[in-house]
This record gives structure tokens, C-alpha cells and sequence, in this order.
């Protein structure tokens, strides 16, 4: 427990200053537990602050989402520009690229492979669905 206290005291005050926001990783290891075979500990847990703040998102939705998303003066798309894309690679990635966190309409999720087809899987920017009572800046910060 003290080699711990110490181990933080040294991260919260450092030798020299960085110009960069650094992380730190915690691992934890329990005595008598095997978690091949013990599957007791599943889910996830909530820091109380926002780990990386500057994600860039963007919402995909219906008009409900667009007009929330223009009320919060987030970048939002609806169905029809996604339609104006064609399925054309590029032109898909090009427009993603900024963004690490989509946030869809249901209705929007649903109609994805047909508006732009596998290339949002294939970058590993698959979004995060959300209801018409979800709060949209709530899933946002979830997400970071």
C-alpha cells in the first residue's frame, strides 16, 4: 500500500514537466484467482473524469438527432448525405477520418450497410446507437 502511495505521489509531482498528457496504466493482480476459469468479474467501471476529452464526434441521425446535434453545435450527417456517398471508399474515409466517435439514430444503424456499406467496419468506426430519449452528450462522454 505505501509502495503504491509513493508510486502516485511520484506521477503527480515528476522530476521534469511534460509538454504532452501522459497516462498512466494500472494493473491488478488477485491472489487465488484464476480468471480463465473464474469468470466473477465482468463489466465496466466509470472513471469520475472524462479520460481523453478532445475525441472529435459527429452524429448520425434522423432529423430528431440532427436538430439536437445543431441545438449542441455538434457535427451531425443525415441519411441522405450518406446516400450521396455511393459506397464510394474514399470518399467515406476521408469524411470519418477526424471523427472517433459516431453516435447513430436507431433507425439510422439499422439502414448503415445498405447507405454505406461494410467500409465503416473495415475502419474500425462501427457507432454507437442511441434513442430518441438518449441524451446525446451523455453518450458522448461515455465514449471518451
Amino acid at each position: 500500500q505505501e509502495l503504491l502511495r509513493r508510486a502516485i505521489h511520484e506521477i503527480k509531482n515528476p522530476e521534469k514537466p511534460r509538454k504532452f498528457v501522459e497516462t498512466v496504466e494500472l494493473q491488478i493482480g488477485l491472489k487465488d484467482y484464476d480468471p480463465q476459469k473464474d469468470k466473477r468479474f465482468a463489466g465496466q467501471i466509470r472513471l469520475p473524469h472524462i479520460p481523453r476529452p478532445k475525441m472529435a464526434a459527429i452524429v448520425l441521425g434522423d432529423q430528431v438527432h440532427c436538430d439536437q446535434a445543431t441545438a449542441l453545435n455538434l457535427p451531425f450527417i443525415d441519411a441522405e448525405k450518406l446516400k450521396s456517398f455511393n459506397k464510394n471508399r474514399k470518399v467515406i474515409k476521408k469524411f470519418f477520418k477526424p471523427y472517433e466517435i459516431l453516435i447513430a439514430s436507431e433507425a439510422i444503424v439499422k439502414q448503415l450497410p445498405r447507405l454505406v456499406g461494410p467500409v465503416l467496419s473495415k475502419l474500425n468506426k462501427f457507432p454507437i446507437s442511441i434513442g430518441h430519449t438518449d441524451n446525446i452528450l451523455e453518450k458522448i462522454d461515455e465514449a471518451r
